[in-house]
């Protein structure tokens, strides 16, 4: 990991820059085989199937057999603690509910506000060397819970043409409706348009590599929304002299394991600290399996030396982490001031990998410094917010004057009118 002292805010902006591919790198790829997959539809997705995961077959939906003989293999010891994490993930998306809002601007003006289901939703499942069947829980759980009508679910099938087990296990128990083995780009394109076998969803959640990011983005130009721009996994630490080396640098490889593309960053206002966490950063890396893919990412990763905690704090809302754990003597000062972080995690004794799993708050989280200006997954990300509103006689009268005034201050006469002639009729039946 790259050591920094006491950088300078000027020069925060490159310390802090994320290692991604630009753009410009990515968008081209994605752009062709939208347009194809719009064009050619199933075979589209077929063709680049067969080129991106080395599989070829003519149906793609996971059939009622195929998810029997994966349960089947599902250990009872995984079924418990997926049950669990999905039941503490209900709990608080449940809690999440909010009741109708309903006022009374002005007399005989009823006003009000209500959430209904986005009925057609997609997620987005990555598989590959980590296939993440916790995410499953994140996005079908508050689906569910939120009504939605239809919740399609694509990840990408291994070299024997398969979902991992686990996924299928999850998405079963959480009232998906239809699974699909496609991935990528295609799968985001798929949903996107709609072919034959992949439905077409009004919106799609779901973490994925920089293609996959790209190719949400490009979705939203074809009336598709989207979850956030969320990319490759990121964590920042701040931690002082009272944290545990050990704990901090455990919570640092849990994050770089996930690609090489992740990045992590402990941030601290103790050089003793900083040198404790690097040597056991690499104790612990020498016995992980994916030790490769997190030893890239350490490389991209930062040991910032700050001098006091409120340079921590704008150093912090500059860079905008996707998690943010807090392990400081005073905790309660980054709790109450940090205005950029997708999950915040406070103590020694709350590891970000709780809320990947477990503890009910969702993981589908902003990366890339978008945690500035988007929020997480949660269940209003699942509804849209309806407004209501019904005047009576005395209501039109009471804010009927201010309608016609503006709007022929706006040279909308039409506007004016539809207001003039209920208040006529109004004086005609007086």
């Amino acid at each position: 990991m790259n050591k920094i002292f006491n950088p300078k805010p000027e020069t925060w902006s490159s310390i802090l820059k994320r290692p991604t591919q630009t753009i410009d790198d990515i968008e081209v790829t994605v752009k062709e085989i939208f347009k194809e997959i719009q064009k050619k539809g199933d075979e589209a997705v077929a063709k680049y199937t067969s080129l991106f995961d080395g599989v070829l077959f003519e149906n793609i939906e996971v059939s009622p057999s195929e998810i029997e003989q994966a349960i089947a293999t599902i250990s009872d010891e995984l079924k418990t603690a997926i049950q669990l994490a999905k039941s503490n993930i209900e709990k608080f998306h449940s809690a999440q509910k909010t009741a109708r809002v309903e006022i009374e601007t002005v007399e005989g003006v009823q006003c009000w506000q209500e959430k209904r289901p986005i009925q057609k939703i997609g997620l987005y499942i990555p598989g590959g060397t980590a296939p993440l069947f916790s995410t499953v829980l994140m996005l079908a759980v508050p689906a569910n819970i939120a009504g939605c009508n239809e919740i399609v679910l694509c990840s990408p099938p291994d070299k024997s043409g398969n979902i991992n087990p686990a996924i299928l296990y999850a998405a079963n128990l959480c009232g998906v409706t239809k699974i699909l083995k496609v991935g990528g780009i295609q799968a985001i394109a798929g949903m996107t348009f709609g072919t034959k076998s992949i439905p077409k969803v009004y919106k799609i959640f779901g973490p994925g590599n920089q293609f996959v990011t790209v190719a949400k983005q490009l979705a939203t130009q074809y009336g598709v929304a989207i979850d956030m721009p969320a990319g490759p996994s990121e964590l920042l630490i701040v931690a002082d002299d009272t944290a545990f080396p050990a704990f901090i640098a455990s919570d640092l490889l849990s994050q770089a394991e996930h690609g090489t593309d992740s990045q992590v960053i402990l941030v601290s206002t103790s050089l003793e600290l900083i040198d404790k966490v690097e040597k056991e950063i690499q104790k612990q890396l020498e016995v992980l399996p994916r030790k490769a893919i997190a030893e890239k990412a350490i490389a991209n990763s930062k040991l910032i030396f700050v001098e006091n905690d409120k340079t921590a704090l704008e150093l912090i809302d500059e860079y905008g982490p996707e998690h943010f754990i807090i392990c400081t003597k005073d905790e309660d000062f980054y709790v109450r001031n940090i205005g950029n972080a997708g999950s915040v995690f406070i103590g020694s004794y709350t590891p970000e990998s709780a809320g990947d799993y477990a503890s009910g708050t969702n993981h589908t989280l902003p990366t890339n410094g978008y945690a500035k200006n988007y929020s997480g997954v949660n269940l209003d990300s699942f509804t849209k917010s309806m407004t209501f509103q019904k005047i009576s006689e005395k209501g039109i009268q009471n804010i009927g004057k201010a309608i016609e005034i503006m709007a022929e201050v706006e040279g909308l006469q039409a506007h004016k009118n539809a207001v003039t002639l209920r208040l006529k009729d109004l004086k005609i039946e007086k």
